[in-house]
């Protein structure tokens, strides 16, 4: 049976295992428990709390919990990347995200935690009508929640791969829609398009348009891991994974474009980016049977239906029998859950290249073949 680490090992190479990245979480997590119950105990003392809205345990831990995420991330970004250097078999043939990228990132898991917590504590107000919570019990659930936070975020960072960023992805894509959509101060923003949640003043246009561009930038990472493991033994292979990088970087280019440029200041380039976008998609599900021969054959069958289904939507919508709102939606969803699905058929593609057969030994024939001449 194997020993436990020293702690003085684990804190020496704090990623360089399972077990050290385990143990720099949870110390990860035991600091920002003791400076949130602190900070906590401070802010609360004397003060009942209500569980929501402002000035409540729940926004503090929003706001806590949106400044663990960051700072737990960046700390195992650095730690990875100085173990990386030290020891680069370490990242698998991965590639090393750039300053955008972890930015992106970084983001991302803020604002997960902060609308995660936000919601957490309406739902929870809600079955706790009227209730108040003191200001110790208050400082303690604090703690505990940025405890959590900071240590999957740490987690997140130390172990970054393409199915851990498509969950990110996934997610704050979720959270981001879902808040634009519950704060948007025009409740009649569907009748319009997907594009209204980001033209009002208010703070969900914000939310969503910044949704967006992060999305955004967070494809084009997706795209360098995605295509990282591809084949690329011969100039065949080498061609056909930098046109699938180029067209995943392209969406992604463009749909930070659409965050980046709102509908009611810049129409254009905004329609012009959504629209490439869909046709950069089409262009690469139709073509992946010819760029990647092995990728799997449902998977290829997949992106056919999406593209059918997104075809169809088109068609309803020049009818009269859908309204623009719901083709965006539902051409979304299918986009972008295909890009995730991508992340993981990759992995598929890489498993299923054969291997090079060794050069077969001589045999009794051969033997006798040469004794004979």
């Amino acid at each position: 049976m194997s020993r436990p680490s020293p702690i003085a090992r684990i804190l020496r190479h704090p990623v360089a295992s399972t077990e050290s990245r385990e143990s720099s979480a949870l110390l990860t997590g035991a600091g920002a428990f003791v400076l949130g119950t602190l900070v906590g105990l401070v802010v609360f003392w004397g003060h009942a709390l209500p569980i929501s809205g402002r000035g409540s345990i729940g926004d503090f831990v929003a706001i806590g919990g949106a400044l663990a995420a960051i700072v737990a991330f960046l700390l195992g970004c650095v730690l990875r990347r100085a173990q990386l250097r030290s020891d680069p078999s370490g990242s698998a043939g991965l590639p090393r995200p750039h300053w955008f990228d972890v930015a992106a990132l970084t983001l991302a898991h803020a604002a997960i935690a902060m609308l995660g917590w936000i919601g957490l504590a309406s739902v929870v107000s809600e079955s706790f009508v009227g209730a108040t919570v003191y200001s110790t019990s208050a400082a303690l659930l604090a703690g505990v929640a940025l405890a959590v936070t900071a240590y999957l975020a740490f987690l997140s960072a130390v172990n970054l791969t393409p199915m851990l960023l498509s969950l990110v992805l996934a997610l704050f894509l979720t959270v981001g829609a879902l808040t634009s959509m519950l704060s948007t101060s025009d409740p009649s923003w569907w009748k319009e398009n997907l594009s209204a949640l980001g033209i009002s003043d208010d703070l969900s246009a914000m939310a969503f348009n910044l949704t967006l561009v992060v999305a955004g930038v967070m494809v084009t990472t997706i795209a360098h891991y995605a295509t990282a493991s591809l084949p690329r033994s011969t100039s065949s292979e080498a061609r056909s994974e930098r046109l699938v990088r180029l067209a995943l970087v392209l969406i992604g280019v463009l749909l930070a474009r659409v965050g980046a440029f709102p509908a009611d200041e810049f129409l254009g380039v905004h329609n012009t980016s959504a629209t490439g976008m869909v046709i950069i998609y089409v262009a690469l599900v139709v073509s992946l049977r010819r760029l990647l021969p092995s990728a799997p054959r449902i998977f290829v069958l997949l992106g056919y239906v999406y593209v059918g289904v997104i075809v169809l939507l088109a068609v309803f919508f020049v009818t009269g029998y859908y309204n623009l709102t719901a083709v965006e939606l539902v051409a979304a969803v299918l986009i972008f859950s295909w890009i995730i699905v991508f992340l993981r058929n990759t992995e598929a593609v890489v498993a299923s290249r054969p291997e090079q057969a060794p050069p077969p030994r001589p045999g009794p024939t051969a033997t006798r073949a040469t004794a004979t001449s």
